[in-house]
């Protein structure tokens, strides 16, 4: 395993944010960490990429127990994470997001050709047909954008790359373009964790899946242990059976 979590846990103040989840990461595998809003997915990969340190349980990387203090940290072993919001700036073309806060140079100056030309290959070689690299990279797809950035972090050197629900505002078609790249991204030998609440966007392209549930698991299953009917099905039923434990707890 390139990350394991074992009882992994944290708190702010009095909420219990995550509670004893265990998850595993392998290279050249894709493991999916399903749950609905509030489960605890965004906590989860904020301290799988430095932006929180987990205050119970233990994470390792390579075998070796860490805890980052910040994602520069965290992107120094080869941890990579994709949110949203992207990082991108519209304006800017293909090329220029490609290497934003990280530019090439000859000597003191941007080097230009390099830049354009690395951009290029690089997303050729994850099968990524962009028509111009001097495009403004708010011209692109939704799910264009998503593959940039997905190339972009397997350019500098991710190993693990976390994709933080690179479907959810997209189309079936856009939807179906990601997905593509994220397999592409496995089949370079990277580990991916893909956050999403979609179970029928994850089991195509999943090996293992994490459900989360109000900050706790309901397991993790290899492909081969669950059908997608199942997932789906536990997923809807943790959901219902949390809600209903909450609304007891109110009377």
């Amino acid at each position: 395993m390139i990350i394991e979590t074992r009882g992994i846990g944290k708190t702010f103040g009095s909420v219990l944010a995550l509670r004893d989840v265990s998850m595993g990461v392998a290279a050249g595998e894709v493991t999916c960490v399903l749950g609905d809003n509030g489960a605890g997915k965004s906590t989860l990969i904020k301290i799988l990429s430095g932006v929180h340190r987990h205050d119970a349980g233990t994470f390792l990387v390579d075998g070796r127990e860490v805890s980052f203090g910040s994602p520069r940290e965290a992107l120094d072993r080869g941890i990579a994470t994709v949110y949203q919001d992207l990082a991108m700036i519209p304006l800017m073309s293909v090329w220029r997001n490609f290497f934003l806060g990280s530019e090439p140079r000859r000597g003191p100056a941007f080097d230009v050709a390099r830049a354009r030309r690395i951009a290029r290959e690089e997303l050729l070689a994850m099968g990524i047909d962009i028509r111009d690299v001097d495009q403004p990279v708010g011209t692109l797809s939704g799910g264009e954008r998503q593959s940039v950035a997905i190339a972009r972090a397997v350019h500098f050197g991710a190993r693990v790359l976390i994709l933080d629900e690179p479907t959810s505002a997209l189309g079936v078609k856009q939807a179906g373009v990601v997905l593509r790249y994220i397999v592409r991204a496995r089949d370079r030998g990277l580990g991916v964790v893909f956050i999403t609440h979609n179970p029928h966007h994850a089991y195509p392209v999943g090996d293992r899946f994490l459900l989360l549930n109000r900050g706790t698991s309901l397991g993790e299953y290899g492909k081969a242990d669950i059908t997608r009917e199942e997932l789906t099905a536990l997923m809807a039923g943790g959901a219902e059976l949390a809600e209903l434990e909450h609304e007891l707890r109110r009377e």
